[in-house]
């Protein structure tokens, strides 16, 4: 793997254990992390309540928005895709969840460090 790639994995994997604590700290359950099919991959699944959320979650370095949008505006329609697919996967792999109801939530995280605003979209789109 080259570096650049090790680098970005692990910065992924950190912002992905912020988000994580962020949610918890709002009363939601981890069940899996980083689920990974055919389709993509769910960076974080967890449940609130009686509701299970599939949880992408997006770093922007800068604290404002970049020609790109913040994290939440680069969930574009083909990750959707990939992420509805990825989520039906998970549900036929894990029938105890088959009949819990769903969401899709983007936890965008801008900046670093103290200075890390985290914005949290809950249900942010509809499954087509």
């Amino acid at each position: 793997m080259n570096p650049g790639a090790a680098a970005r994995r692990e910065a992924g994997a950190r912002y992905e254990d912020f988000a994580c604590a962020e949610l918890q700290r709002a009363g939601l359950v981890p069940i899996a992390r980083n689920y990974s099919c055919r389709y993509g991959e769910l960076d974080l699944v967890m449940r609130d309540a009686a509701t299970l959320v599939f949880v992408e979650v997006r770093y922007r370095r800068s604290g404002g928005t970049s020609r790109y949008g913040d994290g939440a505006e680069s969930v574009g329609a083909a990750k959707r895709a990939r992420l509805q697919r990825a989520a039906a996967m998970f549900l036929a792999q894990h029938p105890a969840y088959a009949d819990a109801a769903c969401r899709f939530d983007v936890v965008a995280i801008a900046g670093d460090g103290a200075d890390a605003r985290v914005h949290w979209l809950r249900n942010a789109f509809e499954t087509d």
